[in-house]
């Protein structure tokens, strides 16, 4: 048979079905349907139960599993793969995070799951694989979930239609505002603090009681977070009130220490409570690495003794460190002080963003538990409703008994043969026919009318519980303080872990506080070489101190190591170098110039000891000069602080002190010319070239003091002193050039 020849298909056309679109309009639709399924459904809580959705899904599958506290634990594999499988289909790892991170009680104020083996730790550990771990419901998971079976929520399709999933939970227990909670999504994040159940039920409470509470008085029963790892929130009222105000805001966060005391007047300190989300492990390599590059010269050591509470020992390097200015320092430079920000940007009823002030936040939680509170009561109605209609059933077959027993025995079809005989509903007449003989038998009248007496009772209760709005609130109250006796301050779990401390200073506390003080004696060479011996030592020693060849003392001073020294070069500049970096008195020292920035062709003028308060005279070879105070030429660099401006060819040659009570100044040029004059003459400068001091036909300046007159001026002759007062004959103006000193002025032209 000859085979037929196949029918040819309609050619299709290849553009069939495709409509043009902008390129614009076609990304921002898509990116909008992504952002809008990313901000509802996976980074934003609910304000009604504080969850997400992924959280929300584990909760529901363990209470479907039958995960109540007090049963057996289940593996946690055997709970993701149901998770995973009928509600979440995100993988499971991300299930299994999100689970562990419910068991940590040091990451959850009161955790939802209860854990068996390892759900990692404060130190930042993993948790062990979902195989080797179990886990149940914990009690307040539990109050999440009570009702939830009493149509006191909306149920919705899971992703594939095959179950059904609650939209939001019951939520007896306040979850938002006790455990906190932290999402990024697209163009929005949220980050809410954990804080403590019995202080938020006060709050609930008095709200109930006046619905117009404002956001300071609420801050009167919620004082602020409560973390679970403690520590202490040192931030001021004010700026906690207005962070609950606005919604937005952030909290300061310290770790909490004790100090212990030990032998010989030494102590340490140690460190019982970190800031929320610090990784313990990483916060003690942090300070270690600063210790190692020697960032923290006040600290010594530190070592973590932690078991199961936090331990972490801060050993000082000296017992005359005040342990309040240890950890001052520590928490401006380490993890020992954080931030966390609040933002409580939320889901509200109607599924939309916003960001609300705690004030909204606990309204709308009291009206979703009045929410559920009313479909709670309307299901028992319904059931009451069946319940009376079967017992009034039942009451008729108790009246008669025996006719019943003949109908069922004799009638083909006896269910509608009572349901005319007697006028009963299809549900009597079946709760009839389904009843065991043996327990009708044993029915009796007067259980049945206990019965229905009681229910009756109970359901003019509910009726008239849904028609008062002031009976439902009661209700909410009372349930509101039910919660508080479970986790009350007396409780372990309820007590609060955080504490409250006064607001740090912004002042900074300076290094030398943290610097144990001790004499030292302080030597520079011609050349430049410093050091520092220990003590103040007697001018006979420090003669006898050797010296490279060729070079020899020129500088002494005595000082403290929390001192600082001020180094005047000839280039004007001013130097500062805290003396307790300055090298030992074992050797020759080292150069001057591996602390200063100071080029080979200038030179060290003087040496001082920084003083706060006091004056200096600061003056060029060129005659040129003003009065500076010592606190502004403090430099904070190497490179030094510029204060006297000397022009190319010129050099800076004095830096002296100004006594207190100095009225006079006395200058002396190389020609040997002696001039004194008023000091008030002299200005006082921050920077700059000064005024002329001396006038000088060849030369230049070659030395200045300020003195009081009524004292006399003084300069020295060799290893002798000697104060003149009667010097009337060279006291002039500024800027004259003075006449030849009185007989006895040292040769050098210099005071000395």
């Amino acid at each position: 048979m000859a085979r037929r020849p196949r029918a040819e298909a309609p050619k299709r056309d290849p553009n069939e079905g495709i409509k043009p679109t902008n390129l614009a309009d076609a990304l921002g639709q898509r990116y909008l349907s992504y952002a809008l399924s990313t901000i509802t459904s996976r980074s934003l809580p609910d304000v009604r139960d504080g969850l997400k959705p992924v959280h929300r899904r584990i909760l529901y599958g363990m209470s479907i599993m039958r995960l109540n506290p007090g049963t057996a634990y289940k593996k946690s594999a055997r709970v993701v793969g149901d998770v995973m499988g009928k509600y979440h289909p995100h993988g499971d790892s991300a299930i299994y995070d999100a689970m562990a991170r419910l068991a940590q009680d040091f990451a959850v104020r009161y955790p939802m799951v209860d854990g068996q083996g390892n759900f990692g730790s404060i130190d930042g550990d993993n948790p062990a694989a979902m195989r080797y771990t179990e886990a149940r419901l914990t009690e307040a998971a539990a109050l999440m979930l009570d009702g939830l079976d009493e149509d006191t929520v909306d149920f919705r399709p899971n992703y594939d239609g095959t179950e059904s999933e609650p939209a939001v939970l019951p939520a007896a227990f306040p979850n938002l505002l006790a455990n906190g909670a932290t999402g990024i999504a697209v163009g929005m994040a949220t980050n809410i603090p954990p804080h403590n159940v019995a202080e938020i039920c006060d709050a609930l409470s008095h709200l109930l009681k006046f619905p117009n509470a404002r956001v300071d008085k609420l801050v009167d029963f919620i004082k602020g977070p409560d973390f679970p790892t403690g520590g202490i929130v040192v931030e001021s009222r004010e700026t906690i009130v207005e962070a609950y105000r606005t919604g937005r805001g952030s909290f300061r966060i310290r770790a909490k220490w004790e100090k212990e005391e030990l032998k010989g007047g030494a102590y340490q300190i140690v460190v019982t409570e970190i800031p929320y989300q610090v990784a313990k492990s990483k916060l003690i390599e942090r300070i270690a690495e600063l210790l190692n590059e020697k960032k923290l010269p006040f600290l010594e050591d530190i070592n973590d003794e932690s078991t199961t509470d936090v331990r972490i020992v801060l050993t000082p390097k000296s017992r005359n460190i005040e342990a309040e200015h240890l950890m001052e320092q520590l928490y401006r430079s380490t993890d020992l002080e954080t931030r966390f920000g609040l933002n409580m940007n939320v889901l509200d009823g109607h599924q939309i963003p916003r960001v609300m002030a705690l004030n909204e936040v606990l309204k709308a939680y009291l009206d979703h538990r009045r929410e559920v509170l009313q479909r709670r009561s309307k299901f028992r109605l319904a059931e009451i409703d069946r319940r009376l209609e079967i017992l009034e059933g039942y009451l008729v077959a108790y009246l008669n008994i025996d006719e019943v027993i003949r109908i069922i025995r004799h009638e083909d079809e006896p269910k509608p043969v009572m349901m005319k005989k007697w006028k009963l509903t299809d549900l009597q007449a079946e709760s009839i026919l389904n009843m065991r003989l043996r327990a009708l038998r044993r029915l009796e009248e007067i259980e049945i009318k206990g019965e229905h007496k009681k229910l009756t009772a109970e359901k003019k209760d509910l009726n008239a519980l849904l028609k008062s709005e002031e009976l439902q609130w009661d209700k909410i109250g009372e349930e509101v303080k039910e919660l508080k006796a479970l986790y009350g301050p007396k409780t372990e779990l309820g007590r609060r872990r955080t504490d409250f401390g006064d607001a740090p200073s912004a002042e900074i506390i300076p290094l030398e506080v943290m610097i144990e003080r001790e004499p030292i004696t302080i030597l520079c060479s011609q050349k430049g070489w410093i050091r520092a011996m220990k003590g103040h030592v007697e001018p006979e020693v420090s003669a006898e101190a050797k010296y490279k060849e060729g070079d020899r003392g020129r500088f002494e001073l005595r000082a403290e190591t929390t001192d600082k020294l001020l180094i005047f070069a000839t280039n004007g500049k001013f130097y500062t170098i805290g003396c307790d970096k300055l090298p030992g008195g074992r050797g020759f020292g080292e150069p001057v110039r591996l602390w200063i920035d100071l080029a080979n062709e200038h030179d060290i003028v003087t040496m001082m000891i920084y003083k706060p308060g006091q004056k200096l005279l600061v003056a060029g070879h060129d005659g040129r000069g003003f009065v500076v105070p010592t606190d502004e030429v403090v430099a904070q660099t190497k490179n030094g602080k510029q204060v006297l401006s000397v022009p190319e060819g010129v050099e800076a040659v004095v830096a002296t002190l100004v006594p207190e009570g100095a009225d006079m100044l006395a200058v002396i040029g190389e020609n040997r010319k002696l001039l004194l004059f008023k000091l008030e003459e002299v200005p006082e400068m921050n920077r700059g070239r000064g005024v002329t001091l001396q006038k000088y036909k060849d030369g230049g300046l070659s030395d200045a003091r300020a003195y009081v007159r009524k004292e006399g001026l003084t300069w020295k002759l060799g290893e002798k002193t000697r104060t003149e007062t009667a010097l009337g004959d060279w006291i002039g103006q500024r800027a004259q050039a003075g006449r030849l000193p009185p007989n006895g002025f040292p040769k050098n032209n210099k005071f000395g």
